[in-house]
This record gives C-alpha cells, structure tokens and sequence, in this order.
C-alpha cells in the first residue's frame, strides 16, 4: 500500500508540475496559446461541454460503439481462435489469408465501412470489431495452443470425450490469455470508434475533436483530447476490476515496500 501511494502522489506530482508549467509559460507569453492552450483555458472548454445535452450525447455515442466493438470482437475473435487452434488443417489454410488481412491498416478500412454501412454506429462499430478481433483471436489460438501436454496427455488416458477436453482443458488455458488481453482490446475498441467518428460521423467524441480541428481551434482539440483520455482511464479501470476479480486465483506479484 505505501508503494501505490509514493506511485501515485509521484505521478500527481508530476502531472501537476508540468501543468504549472504549461498555465505560467502561457501567461508569460513563452508559448503561444493558439497552439497550445492554457490549462485554464482547457478546463474551463470542458466545463462549458459538460453543461451542454450534446456533449452527453456524443459521450453516450461513443461508449455505446465501444462496448458494441468490444463484445463482438471478443466474441467472434475467441471462436475463431478455438476453432483454428482445434483443427489443424483449418489454421494452416486460413493463417495466410488470416496474416494479410491483419496486416491492412486499419484506418483504410473506415472509408470502406463508410460507403458500406454509413455514417450511422455500424461503420464505428465494423472498424472497431476488426482491431478487438485480432487480439482476441491471437490470444485465444495461443492459449489453446499452448494446453499443458502432461495434462492433456492424463485427460485423453482417462477417455475424455472432445466436449470434456473442450471443457476442461482447453478452454481454461485460453481463458487465461483472453481475460489477460481485455485491457488492450477494449484500448482497440475505444480506438477504432475514435477514428471511425474522426473519418465520418455526426456525433461522438471523434467527431468532438474533427470539429474543432475543422476551425483550427486548439482549445476544442485539446480539450477533447482530455476527455477521450479520462473516458479510456475510466474504462481501463473498470477493465482492470473486472480481471482481478475473474483472475483472482492467480498468484499475486511480489512488490517491494
């Protein structure tokens, strides 16, 4: 406990001394604030969004594409990568096709889910859907991969049927790799509906932020900037409870005081 609080008041430490920094640059003219805005300035935009119904709005919009992204993408990365990493023949078919598709970047994929899906939650939610896959899917054919073989051995001795080896044996030794990798995924699927409303859209944060790029209005991206990063901590926190709890039985790291 006393090394979390000598982290994290080092960490305010830190972030207050460079926001002092930053605020007193500007008021002494050694910065330019139409580049960069005073922190003061920054707040004070936030504020002024948050008395507003719309900046809920995009808020909401946002949260609602990211949850979408993540569920989906986990759902479908997690089967494909139980169903690649039980069959053999089906992995070393799809792996090429599988590593090319991976290997497209994905912020070309958001015009095509533009002009496929429109500018509505389907494109956010498609291009989130395809960075939270492959991380779900990679993991997932890893963990399955990687079954102890002493114990699959004494399962298959004992007669284990293919549901009961599933059930028992495989699925637990990936489960291990997917709930390691929630964190990251949902990072993805906040990022890919970020970009999907930064590319097109008529509400989100992405969207926030585009506007006020479109007026060279440093404040606004700035300020959406901060917002997106709170939003991003706040669920990385949720994520983190939520894994602690699903992985309490894994041993706790040793940390010195």
């Amino acid at each position: 406990m006393r090394r979390k609080t000598k982290v994290l008041t080092t960490q305010v430490a830190i972030i207050v001394g460079l926001l002092v920094l930053w605020e007193a640059g500007v008021r002494a003219s050694v910065i330019d604030p139409f580049f960069f805005p005073a922190p003061s300035t920054i707040v004070a935009r936030i504020v002024e969004w948050m008395a507003t119904a719309d900046f809920w709005t995009d808020l909401g919009i946002t949260l609602l594409e990211t949850i979408l992204s993540f569920v989906i993408g986990i759902a479908i990365g997690t089967i494909l990568g139980i169903w690649l990493g039980l069959t053999p023949f089906a992995a070393d078919v799809f792996q090429p096709f599988i590593k090319v598709f991976n290997a497209i970047p994905r912020i070309l994929l958001g015009p095509i889910f533009v002009i496929w899906f429109g500018l509505g939650l389907a494109s956010k939610v498609a291009l989130g859907v395809t960075l939270v896959l492959f991380v779900a899917f990679f993991n997932t054919f890893q963990g399955v991969r990687e079954v102890n073989p002493v114990v699959l051995a004494n399962a298959r001795l004992l007669r284990a049927s293919k549901s009961s080896l599933l059930r028992h044996v495989y699925l637990p030794s990936a489960t291990t790799w997917i709930l390691s990798s929630l964190r990251v995924s949902v990072g993805m699927a906040v990022m890919g509906a970020v970009v999907a409303e930064y590319l097109g859209s008529s509400a989100g944060l992405g969207h926030l932020i585009a506007q006020a790029e479109g007026v060279l209005d440093a404040t606004g991206v700035f300020s959406g900037i901060i917002v997106l990063s709170v939003f991003v901590v706040a669920l990385d926190a949720i994520v983190d409870r939520i894994e602690k709890r699903l992985l309490v039985w894994r041993p706790a790291q040793a940390h010195e005081a």
